[in-house]
């Protein structure tokens, strides 16, 4: 007992020193303005959001008044002032969107041409998975867009819109020029810089052959394809390769890897950055933007976010229990059953999963390349018992697809499958035992796992368990985030299997182009090397679909053929619950407007500086 007490107190002592170090403040005074609504036409319907540039305001803390009627009435008046303070179980290692994909806070300072309606209703859309569907999508940067043709998209950016005011932009107007400059130097788009050896290799970007801009607001983008869906994923994807950064500092320092010679023009402003620690940014005075819903109010709300890094969920549990955390996510049901009852002041939000679990074996060594042991480790493993005991019956015992399910109207849900089909996805483990002895391996074989440690780790020794009644040895090889995509996805130094703790490759609810891509011979995220002629003519198909249509039947038709392939070994995409401060408001459960599950913060600044803290509920709570 002396020793619970003991580490329970050096947990919170340390998350104490965490929040105060490296902690910087900011004087912010928020203003009010009223702004106009402009709607745009064209072959795109668009609604803009309504913001405008900001201006110089007397130093007080508004708080605003609220139309009666509106579905957000009910969430409270945003008010002024504190500091949010969020996990992240990986350490952030990248501020610039040319570097390797790697955690990374860019949307923290800098703004996109799109992002999410801030105004929409989460019972028509929750944005709740990855994708946005265009229909969902507002325009940030973005005041109005027009498909010309069915291969030009003319984008028609906000007046007025200012980077922050530190050297080298020094405050100036974004125009059209930065936002040519971003996508030539990151894409190689009819420019001649040197393209981005981390984004060329997997973008649909590719098919772009020019952008360019015709005047100080407005961008042409010309692709080589005829297909506005495919070119409205891409340009409007939550992905980091959207954000805009400022070509001054860009040419002054080479690149933005050094975190101290970021400059963007979106709300919050780095101030400090601790590695393995945590990250401070501080309110940006000069925001451009305003709140959508209450259009007088300046963003963003809070003095600063201070990002701590935790990788161990206790810890991070911890400090949620005694008030230094104000929100974390990603935790399984066994966690969250076990909080609910401690500490049920704490509210909590259940989550589909960004992609599901799965175990990804290497498709081209032995003895995986063999169809049936693939099989035969899927039907060795009961999953409506898992789901029916380990997640308390909260997620779906149906074997994943390749598209998630609940990216309604894609893909083939699993009561469409054909019942053969059903039959090779379900428990069996004497079929399981006679696929492997017909594979040459009668009594089982011996293998490694290379695993993501954000992973759900407890769901992986259950798996293991299973595999041991069949013969097959498992071994466990766990690695930071960081250091699993270096080694997996980077370098591909695995020599059997992997297993991600999201971002997997079943389960997706990533845009549907990116879907096609997830097995593609040429794909740098194929990284269990799977070669398949058949999935890569589906690519080609989807680029040249004319219709929506088309391509919701071209995404069916391949979900069925992956599930026959058995490419990976299928979990499920459980439902994961976040949870937060009584005291933080403005939050609904918006996935990647935190993170906790995937390492990635790729929204977080768009809904950090809509969300607020309420002060006075949280020092009448006692913190």
């Amino acid at each position: 007992m002396k020793t619970k007490i003991i580490w329970s107190c050096l947990v919170v002592f340390l998350l104490v020193a965490m929040l105060f170090a490296s902690c910087t403040t900011s004087s912010t005074t928020p203003t009010t303005t009223q702004t106009p609504t402009k709607t745009s036409t064209g072959t795109s319907v668009v609604t803009p959001s309504t913001t405008t540039k900001s201006t110089t305001a007397p130093a007080v803390t508004t708080q605003s008044t609220t139309a009666s009627g509106n579905w957000w009435d009910k969430l409270g008046k945003p008010t002024y002032g504190g500091v949010m303070v969020v996990r992240n179980n990986a350490d952030i290692v990248n501020f610039d969107q040319y570097g390797p994909k790697l955690p990374s806070c860019i949307s923290m300072f800098e703004d996109r041409l799109f992002v999410d309606n801030w105004t929409l209703d989460p019972a028509v859309f929750s944005y709740k998975i990855n994708w946005r569907p265009s229909d969902y999508v507002k325009g940030q940067l973005a005041e109005s867009w027009e498909f010309t043709d069915l291969s030009t998209l003319v984008v028609h950016l906000r007046k007025g819109i200012h980077w922050q005011n530190l050297p080298p932009a020094n405050g100036r107007e974004v125009v059209a020029g930065d936002i040519v400059y971003h996508y030539q130097r990151s894409f190689n788009l009819g420019s001649g810089m040197t393209p981005s050896p981390y984004q060329t290799s997997n973008t649909i970007f590719l098919n772009c052959q020019t952008v360019a801009a015709t005047d100080n607001y407005t961008v042409v983008f010309k692709w080589k394809i005829a297909n506005p869906e495919v070119i409205m994923e891409n340009i409007t994807s939550i992905g980091d390769s959207n954000s805009i950064e400022c070509p001054e500092a860009v040419k002054l320092w080479g690149d933005l890897s050094d975190w101290h010679h970021v400059v963007g023009s979106g709300p919050f402003i780095l101030k400090d950055v601790v590695s393995g620690a945590s990250v401070t940014l501080a309110r940006n005075p000069t925001y451009s933007f305003y709140d959508e819903r209450y259009p007088q109010n300046q963003l963003p709300y809070v003095d600063s976010v201070k990002l701590l890094i935790i990788t161990d969920n206790n810890t991070a549990l911890a400090g949620l229990r005694t008030g230094k955390i104000d929100i974390t996510d990603g935790l399984t049901w066994p966690q969250a059953q076990t909080l609910m009852k401690t500490n049920s002041e704490l509210l909590h939000v259940a989550v589909p999963s960004a992609t599901g679990y799965c175990l990804d074996p290497r498709n081209d060594v032995k003895p995986f390349s063999d169809i049936r042991v693939r099989k035969a480790m899927q039907m060795a493993i009961d999953l409506p018992t898992i789901a029916s005991t380990y997640y308390g019956g909260t997620t779906d015992s149906a074997p994943l697809a390749l598209t998630s399910y609940y990216a309604t109207g894609w893909g083939l849900p699993y009561n469409s499958w054909p019942q053969d089909l059903k039959d090779e996805y379900a428990y069996n483990s004497t079929k399981a035992k006679q696929l492997l002895s017909d594979a040459g391996y009668p009594t089982g074989f011996k293998t490694n796992i290379v695993a993501d440690n954000t992973g759900d780790l407890d769901l992986l020794q259950i798996v293991k368990s299973y595999y041991d009644k069949i013969g097959i040895t498992m071994d466990i090889t766990l690695l930071d985030r960081s250091s699993w995509i270096s080694a997996v996805q980077t370098q591909m130094k695995f020599d059997q299997m992997a297993y991600k703790g999201g971002g997997s490759m079943l389960g997706l609810s990533y845009e549907p182009n990116v879907q096609f891509q997830r097995f593609l011979s040429t794909y740098s995220g194929n990284y269990i090397r799977v070669n398949d002629p058949v999935y890569d003519a589906y690519y080609p198909k989807m680029l040249a679909a004319s219709s929506v249509d088309q391509m919701k039947q071209l995404l069916k038709d391949l979900n069925l053929y992956v599930a026959q392939q058995h490419y990976v070994i299928g979990l499920f995409e459980p439902t994961y619950f976040n949870f937060y401060q009584p005291w933080l408001n403005g939050y609904s459960g918006q996935n990647n407007s935190m993170a906790g599950s995937s390492g990635q913060l790729l929204m977080i600044g768009f809904y950090t500086a809509r969300f607020w803290i309420n002060s006075d509920l949280k020092k009448s709570m006692g913190y």
